[in-house]
């Protein structure tokens, strides 16, 4: 072989939803803060972020995290989550992801029945506690970043179904909070690909008509993703989460989750101690705890914790030929959907 990179990642996946690990291979990207390095992924060479994601290396239905050092003492590592579209600041099920690799492949020394780790974000820290048994990382508790509310009921109108209500709120990334009653469809395998070709275009929709951008992240200024709800009970909510370009998280989202909770707080329907579970569209689980209460520049916000599971379940080294025509990666509309980029 004659490979002029080569990485190497862990194959992990939290509730079904893929979250590969890079580990080795990368030696930094510019920038002071973990924010900033996620900007210049963006901003200025995404050439890493598109080897790992497009086709023929990667595919729309996976994440791949890249571990870093991180820029603050108190983490113990920090990483960025790539996907198919671009470099995201946070994620729960991909935090989850990353705590089980470095536990079980010994990068961070794993204690017995409980070993925190520290993660150093774009959008902040996240203390992740896990529980070890056997030398299995048994679940992850994530203390994640303060989540809170922009608005409550905007009006947002679209083509198809008039004037429908979301709720506007951060959870580690900008959420749309929809409830899927009002477009007329259920958090159901066989209603995935309406849900995310929906979602993705209510989004851009919702981005068209308001303008988010968060008081201690300015970089941090759109709706990210859309979540869809369904409350099934007094502490259990359905969650689908859709992704560009056109797809639903298999998991049950963390951060949506977290801005689902901000959400619930300000209506008065939780309060410190509250407990809940999300359930994915494939039937995944996540515990949602209400930490408690704390301010994000004078904005009321909750402080919540996301617990889940996530397994290893291989090792992959990949590499870049100096001669392959398609080290960039490439992107074809049998996939991508109606989010495939116009030329």
């Amino acid at each position: 072989m004659r490979w002029k990179k080569t990485l190497q990642l862990v194959d992990v996946h939290c509730e079904g939803e893929i979250g590969k690990v890079i580990t080795a291979g990368v030696i930094g990207i510019p920038g002071d803060t973990m924010l900033d390095k996620m900007n210049h992924i963006n901003e200025v060479d995404d050439s890493l972020r598109r080897l790992v994601t497009l086709e023929p290396r990667g595919c729309l239905q996976m994440s791949v995290n890249l571990l870093l050092p991180p820029t603050k003492p108190e983490a113990h590592a920090g990483f960025i989550v790539l996907q198919s579209d671009k470099a995201h600041p946070m994620s729960g099920s991909n935090a989850i992801c990353v705590v089980t690799a470095l536990l079980e492949l010994g990068m961070v020394e794993m204690r017995e029945p409980e070993t925190t780790v520290v993660l150093d974000t774009p959008a902040g820290l996240v203390t992740a506690r896990a529980a070890c048994r056997d030398g299995r990382c048994t679940g992850v508790s994530l203390d994640m970043v303060p989540a809170f509310v922009e608005q409550l009921d905007v009006g947002i109108e679209t083509a198809r179904f008039g004037t429908i209500k979301a709720d506007i709120a951060f959870g580690g990334v900008y959420y749309a909070l929809i409830d899927v009653d009002q477009v007329g469809l259920t958090i159901a395998p066989e209603h995935a690909r309406e849900l995310a070709e929906l979602g993705v275009a209510l989004k851009g929709v919702i981005n068209g008509q308001i303008r988010v951008q968060h008081p201690l992240y300015p970089a941090v200024d759109e709706v990210a993703y859309l979540m869809f709800r369904n409350r099934v009970g007094d502490t259990l909510y359905q969650t689908c989460t859709t992704l560009p370009p056109g797809r639903v998280d298999r998991s049950p989202c963390g951060t949506g989750s977290s801005a689902n909770l901000a959400a619930l707080a300000a209506r008065g329907l939780v309060d410190a101690g509250s407990r809940l579970k999300s359930r994915s569209i494939i039937g995944g689980e996540f515990d949602i705890e209400l930490l408690g209460k704390t301010e994000v520049s004078g904005r009321p916000a909750v402080l919540p914790r996301v617990t889940g599971r996530a397994w290893v379940y291989g090792l992959q080294q990949i590499g870049v030929d100096p001669d392959d025509p398609l080290a960039a990666g490439f992107m074809l509309s049998d996939t991508w959907g109606s989010g495939f980029p116009a030329a």
